[in-house]
């Protein structure tokens, strides 16, 4: 395989050999009347000002750091292109609806703030200057997931600054225009086998008259494992490879974990009938198996302890874009230093160079969908739509072991009685489970569960002794007969628990004093006391002999949430050699 530098693509578990980036500087214009489209911005904006994407325009480093919400906004960028070859163009995230014309001519739309979307250029690309055109839509309407974006004028509680527009990267690649769309690839551990299946871009593609060639090779650290080549008759026909190394006779397969976070290499090729190569792709994957018996979630066949830290992914000059990617691996570094093994990506979906890294260096993922706030028609379609693409954007990932598709009943807030959203629960239970068959997934993640794979459980109780004492009695718990968090049941009503496994899924959110921010409880006045508090509640829950894990409230500071290890800047709090001791040790 090529040396593929992956760490700085937009999209590391699919690389073209050629792309370009788009990110940078940008023409924009506010449309607050709403004239753009009446005026025909779309040839070209009159009146606009620079905005550096892929920061939006509320942030610092878009260079415009306007706070206020403003429902259309419109992009443009200019580039040349020498040869009128086949260009697609990709988004990797725009909030939440925009129009794309390129050259005055509109090439499609899309909805959706956290999948990436593109398109091809082919048709309407001229040798010369080109130019994009982006018209974006973003209200304030709690039917679309917003995750931890406000919905109102100013910040509450642990809502924040909103997003508009794009706020991931932007490239070009070079490709043809029936090429792989994507290749889904499911590890098989027990059989030492990888399963591959491909899908083309043109899905009205008659491939038993217009036959493809497909193949693939396999290579670990540069040492070829196994190859395939054959017809493609039918889309997402699996096809079975072996992943032992055959100089290898001890232990065979490479297999990922925490501990030896180890990739196999992937190039796929296309081919058309007369034998040229009109497509290739280069990818990874992990051989790792998650899996849950009598109550314990398992990795690859051993049982699992997760040690997790949630984490929001804001930017205090940057919102939810990471600066760059070696801010993403500030924050992945710093995670393992103290001790976790995995993070909960609260209420949003990361860029895909954060997977890429929790991929290479072994950290676990939690993927959580950010949520919708009011519960209809629009709503429930709304995020079906969207939460389905991220699945199967996402699915390659080995470092994501777990869904959330729900959090803390936003959205469904009348789950524990509402047959309706309950139904709407399990239903997108199952259709994630149709998908992918491997992962567990948590539906309502913290209370009040549903059909749910493991059960979970927010509490933010200060004192050890007093958490210690509330979970004692697990039976009383699992069957509803003693509540929790002050008002919180276990199940939702006219469900069973059936020996699913227990994590606490949020606890702690300790925050030093403050008159302007906010945590969990109590703050405290200094490290000592931080620290002795960090142990207690760390040591009940570590006791708990039916946990199978906790997850700790939160890397970092967010806005006026001030309850991080670290703070806005990334700097620590405490002492983090302290923070790992206590992670690493076993008390149960």
């Amino acid at each position: 395989m090529k040396n593929i530098e992956r760490k700085n693509h937009p999209r590391p578990q699919f690389v073209r050999e050629n792309w370009i980036s788009l990110d940078g500087e940008w023409q924009f214009a506010f449309d607050d009347e709403n004239q753009g489209l009446k005026n025909k911005w779309y040839q070209g904006l009159k009146n606009s000002q620079l905005i550096q994407v892929p920061f939006t325009y509320e942030t610092e480093l878009s260079g415009i750091h306007d706070s206020e919400h403003h429902y259309v906004v419109w992009y443009q960028k200019n580039f040349e292109v020498n040869e009128l070859e086949n260009l697609v163009l990709n988004f990797e995230g725009v909030d939440y609806r925009c129009q794309v014309w390129l050259n005055g001519e509109c090439i499609g739309s899309h909805q959706g703030a956290y999948e990436r979307f593109s398109f091809d250029l082919e048709s309407y690309l001229v040798a010369g200057e080109n130019t994009i055109i982006v018209r974006v839509e973003d209200s304030l309407a709690c039917e679309q997931p917003r995750g931890k974006q406000r919905w109102l004028k100013d910040n509450f509680g642990c809502w924040y600054v909103q997003t508009t527009g794009i706020w991931k990267s932007v490239w070009l690649e070079e490709a043809a225009s029936q090429r792989l769309r994507r290749v889904k690839l499911t590890p098989d551990l027990d059989n030492d086998q990888i399963i591959i299946e491909p899908v083309l871009q043109d899905n009205a593609v008659r491939l038993e008259t217009k036959p493809y060639e497909i193949a693939f090779e396999i290579s670990y650290e540069g040492q070829f494992v196994r190859s395939y080549q054959g017809s493609l008759t039918h889309e997402m026909t699996p096809i079975v490879l072996d992943t032992r190394i055959t100089e290898d006779a001890c232990w065979g397969t490479k297999v990922w974990s925490p501990e030896t976070p180890r990739l196999y290499d992937l190039t796929c090729r296309l081919y058309d009938a007369e034998n040229q190569l009109i497509d290739e792709v280069y990818s990874y994957f992990g051989m790792r198996k998650i899996a849950i018996e009598q109550g314990q979630i398992l990795l690859n066949n051993r049982q699992l302890y997760q040690r997790l830290i949630l984490d929001q992914g804001y930017w205090q000059e940057s919102g939810i874009t990471p600066p760059s990617v070696k801010d993403l691996e500030v924050d992945v570094d710093r995670i393992l230093e103290m001790g976790y093994n995995g993070v909960r990506k609260h209420q949003k979906i990361e860029d895909e160079r954060f997977l890429y890294l929790c991929d290479s260096k072994g950290l676990l993922v939690w993927s959580e969908m950010a949520a919708t706030y009011n519960f209809n028609d629009l709503a429930i379609t709304n995020f079906t739509e969207e939460w389905l693409k991220i699945v199967e954007q996402n699915y390659n990932h080995p470092s994501i072991i777990t869904w959330v598709p729900f959090n803390e009943s936003w959205g469904i807030k009348d789950i524990d009685r509402n047959r309706q959203q309950q139904h709407f629960t399990e239903s997108i239970y199952h259709l994630t489970k149709a998908f992918d068959t491997q992962r567990p997934v948590i539906t309502n993640d913290g209370w009040v569960h549903t059909i749910s794979d493991i059960i979970t459980l927010h509490d933010y109780e200060e004192l050890g002794e007093v958490f210690a004492t509330r979970y004692q009695d697990k039976d009383s718990l699992m069957n509803n007969q003693q509540q929790f968090n002050n008002d919180f049941y276990a199940l939702a009503e006219g469900y069973a628990y059936r020996g699913q496994p227990i994590i606490i899924s949020e606890f702690g959110g300790i925050a030093f004093s403050s008159e302007s921010g906010w945590g969990y409880g109590n703050q405290v006045q200094n490290e000592e006391v931080f620290m002795k508090r960090f142990d207690s509640i760390h040591k009940a829950i570590q006791k708990l002999p039916y946990s199978v894990g906790y997850c700790y409230t939160q890397l970092t500071d967010v806005e006026q949430e001030i309850n991080g290890l670290l703070d806005v800047n990334r700097q620590a709090k405490v002492d983090l050699n302290k923070v790992r001791e206590i992670n690493l040790r076993r008390l149960k």
